[in-house]
């Protein structure tokens, strides 16, 4: 996949390469392997056709921007990749040439290939999820008791428990990763229907060669295609897009409470980070940039998914294809945001004494005649983060020991 320098820079070289030219092309070369393995695991091919077919599909071995160009006039990528390992093919054994792609149709190749690429690209989500998780339930440990104004509609409201705001950070991460999980199991299948989705080529052997198949490329085999039927796939995409948008609630916090006239928190500083080319004294909070940045992009790929499910009969015009377009964005800008809050969230500086002063400038408008201390006056919030952090402690652990 060929992105922008300004998409590189709100990415990972990670994603990226999940979703990479090359690496797409390799999946559906691997959705070609595991068809003619099935197919001769269930008797409709030699085995030796089957190995003969495995040897050509190694995309080293071909050329993929001609493929890309070819693809534009074909109206689908699969249509030149399956023409060249024909070619490939053929040249080894003519008769196992002419086995390629028996049964099998376009939106087969390329759909496995997505969900090939996807499940790579959930268990970086899934690690970036834990690791963060993990950073900001040991600040909300830390800082139960930590007195903070609280403030709504921006304005300063009561006295609250850091580590109570913390929490109300962590757990929309925690359900995230719960429910992209569930998505994922549910989305993760195999796509393989032939022609309209009947499998007819095959016949009787058709369900056997799914069940095969799909055990080889470790996916679920469906109940049927799902050419048209986008459900369970847009749904997981749109999961992808809500993960974005907590991130982002997450980065607007911080960089509130990192503004100058605030203080109270601070991205780590060092090796060049949040520097200004004009202003040597600002420290610019870059973290929550790239996650404002993903958090401002998601809405506009998830409703294209949503937008793209009208698909026509049993095989979309320009809404497949625009779904296919959309996809890897959500994944980008999502592990994007993960990475850059990891690196934030892992080194937060707490300026706990400058919550204390921003408390006091408004603690008589609060709390007129007061005594208390804000820290006796933030108890109540630092007993339900307490109870609070015992929960998501608990289900952080469940999702942990089941990864």
């Amino acid at each position: 996949m060929s992105v922008s320098i300004f998409d590189s820079f709100l990415t990972s070289g990670d994603m990226i390469a999940v979703f990479d030219d090359a690496a797409i092309v390799q999946a559906m070369l691997r959705f070609e392997q595991a068809l003619a393995q099935a197919q001769a695991d269930v008797g409709l091919l030699p085995q030796a056709t089957a190995r003969i077919i495995a040897e050509a599909c190694d995309v080293q071995r071909y050329d993929v921007p001609a493929l890309i160009v070819a693809s534009r006039r074909a109206g689908s990528l699969a249509i030149p990749l399956v023409k060249e390992l024909k070619k490939t093919v053929t040249a080894a054994d003519a008769q196992a040439g002419g086995k390629v792609h028996f049964g099998g149709t376009s939106q087969d190749v390329i759909d496995t290939a997505m969900v090939l690429a996807t499940h790579e690209a959930l268990q970086l989500l899934d690690d970036g999820l834990h690791d963060l998780t993990g950073h900001l339930l040991q600040l909300a440990d830390q800082h139960t008791g930590t007195p903070v104004l609280a403030r709504t509609l921006m304005q300063p409201a009561q006295i609250t428990s850091l580590g109570f705001k913390f929490a109300g950070w962590l757990a929309p991460l925690v359900r995230a990763r719960a429910r992209l999980r569930e998505a994922g199991q549910r989305a993760l299948q195999l796509q393989l229907g032939g022609a309209v989705g009947t499998l007819d080529v095959m016949g009787e052997q058709g369900p056997a060669v799914v069940e095969r198949m799909a055990a080889l490329l470790g996916l679920r085999a469906p109940d049927a295609a799902w050419h048209t039927q986008r459900d369970e796939w847009v749904r997981l995409g749109l999961e992808v897009a809500l993960l974005s948008g907590s991130l982002g609630k997450i980065a607007t916090d911080l960089s509130l409470m990192a503004q100058g006239e605030i203080a109270e928190l601070a991205e780590p500083s060092g090796e060049g980070r949040g520097g200004s080319s004009a202003m040597a004294h600002k420290r610019n909070p870059v973290s929550a940039m790239i996650a404002l940045a993903a958090a401002a992009r998601t809405p506009q790929h998830g409703a294209a998914l949503l937008a793209a499910m009208g698909q026509q009969h049993e095989r979309g015009l320009g809404n497949w294809q625009a779904e296919l377009a959309e996809w890897p964005s959500l994944f980008l800008s999502a592990h994007g945001a993960l990475q850059a809050l990891n690196e934030a969230i892992a080194g937060l500086q707490v300026d706990s004494a400058r919550m204390l002063r921003n408390i006091g400038e408004f603690k008589e408008l609060i709390y007129p005649g007061s005594v208390r201390d804000a820290a006796e006056i933030a108890r109540p919030a630092q007993r339900l983060a307490e109870q609070q952090l015992r929960q998501l402690r608990a289900d952080i652990t469940k999702l942990s020991t089941s990864s």
